[in-house]
This record gives C-alpha cells, sequence and structure tokens, in this order.
C-alpha cells in the first residue's frame, strides 16, 4: 500500500503524519524545520488525503490545549499482535491521566511483562494518539518515551494544565 504523508507548523515546531488508506501509522514529534520532517518520513508521497487533514486538525487542537478523543483509523500492520495489545491499553488511557507500565501489564494480563511493556510503548509509531506518554514508572517517574523524556514531559503537563476533572 503506498504511504502517504503530510507536513505542517505548529506553535512549537514542525510535525508529520504518514498513513495509507488503512489508517495514520507514523506521526513525527515536532522539529524546527519541514526539512528534518521530511527526512524521517522515508518512501512516502505528499498528499492531502482527507485522513491526513483530519489527523492534523485533531493535532493541531490537541496542542492549542483541547482535549481531542482521537477517532481516528490507525495501520498497525506490520507490528506483532503484543505491541497492538499494548497499544491498545494505551490509547484507552483517559486523557490527563497517567498509568504504570505494571498497571499496562496488567490489563493486558501479563503482570510480569513490565520490561516488555515499556519496550513495546518504545516502539509506539504513533505517539499522542496512542499515548504511552500518560504511561510512567510504579514509582511516579518518567522513564523512556519515543520523543525523549522532554517530550513525554512536555506533553503530560500540556494535559495536565487543561485536564477538566
Amino acid at each position: 500500500m503506498t504511504s502517504n504523508f503530510i507536513t505542517f507548523e505548529t506553535d512549537i515546531g514542525w510535525m508529520g503524519i504518514a498513513g495509507t488508506p488503512a489508517g495514520i501509522n507514523k506521526i513525527i514529534l515536532p522539529m524546527q524545520d519541514r526539512e528534518s520532517i521530511i527526512k524521517t518520513i522515508a518512501n512516502a508521497e505528499y498528499s492531502e488525503e482527507s485522513y491526513l487533514l483530519e489527523t492534523k486538525n485533531a493535532l493541531i487542537k490537541y496542542f492549542k490545549g483541547k482535549q481531542v478523543n482521537f477517532q481516528i483509523p490507525l495501520d498497525l500492520s506490520g507490528y506483532t499482535e503484543f505491541q497492538k495489545s499494548v497499544w491498545n491499553v494505551a490509547k484507552n488511557i483517559p486523557y490527563g491521566e497517567l498509568r504504570s507500565y505494571k498497571w499496562v501489564a496488567t490489563q493486558i494480563g501479563n503482570t510480569k511483562a513490565v520490561r516488555a511493556v515499556g519496550n513495546a510503548l518504545g516502539k509506539n509509531p504513533i505517539p499522542i494518539i496512542i499515548p504511552c506518554h500518560r504511561v510512567i514508572g510504579s514509582d511516579g517517574k518518567l522513564h523512556g518515551f519515543t520523543g525523549g523524556l522532554d517530550w513525554k514531559k512536555k506533553l503530560i503537563e500540556l494535559e495536565t494544565k487543561h485536564h477538566v476533572r
């Protein structure tokens, strides 16, 4: 399936989204310039397909502090069933709330898989829509994130600031 992409500028930098007609398969967190985004999206064609534009608009709202319920199809072909099960649990963690790696492991039915859960979350190609930044250590500390710990902290702070309980 042909992969398409779109780039766009936000208040905090350039972002990229890639996908196929089956759904979104990659989100690139904000970078300084458009060229940096394009370098990270290999073998894709620029396109303004409706599913890319819908995702772009949802992400712009998200970064403006709006709570967004991402009901966007995802294309997770090529990933393991274990990874998909972990990501599905993470996808259902409510906006502005945090869960531990152990909690995720328990939800997938394998309490001993804490490290494997961390590895699966580290390979998440669709951050924010699959909000792996909402998963923290049982000690309350931030651990790995696809975009680095600074981004994890920024995303948690953004959601905490705008979360209405």
